[in-house]
């Protein structure tokens, strides 16, 4: 495996000034990371299912914000250095503005949102920077998501396909799935970068379908960030949304089909037994 960590002057110095950040600190999850929560719910005429799925073939996760609880770590790499070239005046960004921004949007969009009067290569390194920065805080202590190893092995005992659809840079994906506990659960991982468009064009979870050679009729996805959504829906899938971090409303709003807290959700679960008693349930060879 290449290295993962670089600059490591930057890094270092970095991660011990910030205020919210302490190599003490258990699992450096900032309690002051609280973005806007609205509630949504399912329809009240009708509960949440995917039984129109049936046979189930597949489930498709994108990585950082679903499976992993990762976003209050991007957003304080990013409000760091963010800070430090005088963005917005040397004013920290909000928890809004990373939400409305930059969550879930690849590197490349990036770059022409923040920095439209920068050269690319200036650019290109200072996001270069602030993925090494993210993964020097993920290393020391990254999050499943709440009951993410129980829907694994639901996954794994029904005998569907898997597979991970992610805007992260591949640096960061060589990193969090080990740590994750999953490199053996994935059939396949889709790069955004290795996609002629990423997210939110249908293109990465296409290529999820055609590398699994599963139907996007008997496929769902699992994304937490509007991008995302609008990925999976525009493929043809449903798409469940996950709102750990992200308000439930922009997730709807992106046409998830239901939205829920995380892997416990019960919600989910109604809907997963639901499947589970279908006789159509489709057995991976």
């Amino acid at each position: 495996m290449p290295s993962l960590l670089s600059s490591n002057f930057f890094l270092t110095t970095h991660l011990h000034k910030h205020p919210h950040f302490s190599l003490n600190f258990s699992g450096f999850y900032p309690t002051s990371y609280h973005p806007p929560r609205t509630s949504i719910s399912c329809s009240a005429h009708s509960k949440c299912s995917l039984s129109f799925l049936a046979p189930l073939e597949a489930i498709l996760f994108d990585i950082d914000g679903t499976i992993c609880d990762s976003d209050p770590l991007h957003y304080y790499a990013f409000r760091d250095m963010l800070q430090e070239v005088g963005f917005n005046g040397g004013v920290p960004i909000t928890e809004e503005f990373f939400i409305e921004t930059i969550s879930g949007k690849h590197n490349v969009n990036l770059a022409t949102i923040l920095f439209p009067d920068w050269e690319p290569q200036r650019s290109q390194k200072f996001l270069e920077d602030k993925e090494a920065y993210f993964r020097r805080l993920a290393s020391e202590q990254l999050q499943p998501m709440n009951g993410l190893h129980k829907l694994c092995t639901w996954v794994e005992e029904q005998g569907l396909r898997r597979a991970a659809v992610t805007s992260a840079p591949r640096s960061n994906v060589e990193l969090l799935i080990p740590m994750l506990g999953l490199s053996d659960f994935f059939e396949t991982i889709v790069i955004g970068s290795d996609c002629e468009r990423v997210k939110p064009f249908p293109d990465p979870y296409l290529k999820a379908l055609q590398a699994l050679k599963v139907s996007h009729k008997h496929t769902f996805v699992f994304e937490d960030s509007v991008s995302g959504v609008k990925a999976g829906v525009a493929a043809g899938m449903p798409v469940v949304g996950l709102a750990k971090r992200n308000p439930e409303k922009l997730l709807a709003a992106a046409g998830a089909s239901f939205v829920i807290d995380d892997f416990d959700d019960p919600k989910l679960w109604g809907v997963l037994e639901e499947l589970q008693r279908k006789p159509e349930v489709t057995t991976a060879t």
